[in-house]
């Protein structure tokens, strides 16, 4: 006879299985979630481009300059 522990899964299969039956049965649900994804991506694509760009590939040209300005910048107190 089975324990109630071993029909019941450990917590991650039940997790996953909640998950996998819900995405499975939805229908509106599937593109509303893949416009909530390419639009994450685009975002996040963006910010990146504009916000965050490769400061020091584009100021140093070799590793060693890169390293030394990153350890001054993290030594010197102001």
């Amino acid at each position: 006879m089975e324990s109630t522990r071993e029909k019941r899964g450990n917590i991650f299969q039940r997790i996953f299985s909640f998950y996998y039956d819900g995405f499975k049965n939805m229908t509106v649900g599937k593109k509303l979630w893949a416009i909530i994804i390419i639009k994450l991506a685009i975002f996040f694509l963006i910010l990146k481009l504009i916000f965050f760009p490769n400061f020091l590939n584009s100021n140093f040209s070799t590793d060693e300059e890169r390293s030394d300005y990153v350890l001054e910048q993290l030594t010197t107190q102001e």
